[in-house]
């Protein structure tokens, strides 16, 4: 049998990591992306045991996901260790990048504002990575037909947040990388959907100002009355990699136990049914 493999782009954390633990129970070896200093090395060996311990192989690289040689290296790397010629073998690629510049645009103070290094960095890495790892795999002979391609976004893409303007571009811009591969890859029955979680308690959000205050109105304006979890949404790409989901293309999914559509006014919402 041909073994099917997942690469996930930020796979030590949050919904990659979560991702990647759930797509190896059900029956995927697992490339994993990350970039970590030795202080948290600690939860990458955790999911890499996790991994391994359903039976899977996970074999995980410590780079830039966005340095050009690097990912040139790996997948290079790849396609010699890994496959054979007779069958491109990278069933699930998933873009789950969190690593921008969190500044408001304006400022009297240059200081005080996002550059355009920044800038150029933040929508690199947490959109145009995907479009350019998608290449990579392609053009390599590695991304099998019917693959499933997903992409982390938020409710950040479309609203707007203190400091958080080049990461909500970076969304947008996701999103729409999103609509353009499901079309290019349409022929090859390659599926690409964009993954829109709702507030969840991650590293991530815990560097954006006010995140406390964020996390406690998702929480309420919930109907479930909890916020969402990563195995919240590794359960569902899970569940989009069936073949069931092959005409399921294109969209931006929510997946957030009804959040984003509740206009939170200070009272509860939904109270328990008696």
């Amino acid at each position: 049998m041909n073994k099917k493999w997942a690469l996930i782009l930020g796979a030590s954390s949050g919904f990659g990591g979560a991702a990647a633990v759930a797509l190896a129970k059900a029956g995927y070896d697992i490339f994993g992306i990350h970039l970590d200093r030795q202080v948290t090395m600690p939860q990458v060996n955790t999911i890499i045991k996790k991994i391994q311990g359903t039976g899977h192989q996970a074999v995980f690289y410590n780079i830039n996901a966005a340095d050009a040689i690097k990912r040139n290296d790996i997948l290079d790397e790849i396609k010699e260790r890994f496959t054979t010629k007779e069958h491109p073998f990278v069933n699930v690629l998933i873009h789950s990048l969190a690593f921008g510049t969190l500044k408001p645009y304006i400022s009297k103070n240059p200081n005080d504002c996002i550059t355009q290094a920044q800038m150029q960095m933040t929508l690199d890495v947490m959109a145009h990575a995907l479009v350019y790892w998608t290449q990579g795999l392609v053009q390599r002979d590695l991304l099998a037909d019917k693959a499933r391609i997903f992409a982390l976004t938020s409710a950040g893409s479309q609203t707007v947040i203190s400091s958080y303007g080049a990461v909500s571009a970076a969304k947008a811009a996701l999103e729409s990388h999103i609509r353009q591969l499901a079309v290019e890859l349409g022929s090859m029955g390659v599926t690409a959907n964009a993954i829109m979680a709702g507030v969840t308690d991650t590293p991530a959000v815990r560097k954006i100002p006010g995140n406390e205050q964020m996390l406690a109105a998702a929480k309420a304006k919930n109907p479930a009355g909890r916020l969402t979890n990563p195995e919240d949404v590794a359960k569902a790409i899970v569940m989009l990699c069936q073949p069931e989901a092959d005409w399921i293309s294109g969209n931006v999914i929510g997946v957030d136990g009804a959040e984003y559509i509740v206009n939170y006014t200070g009272d509860k919402i939904s109270k328990p049914i008696k």
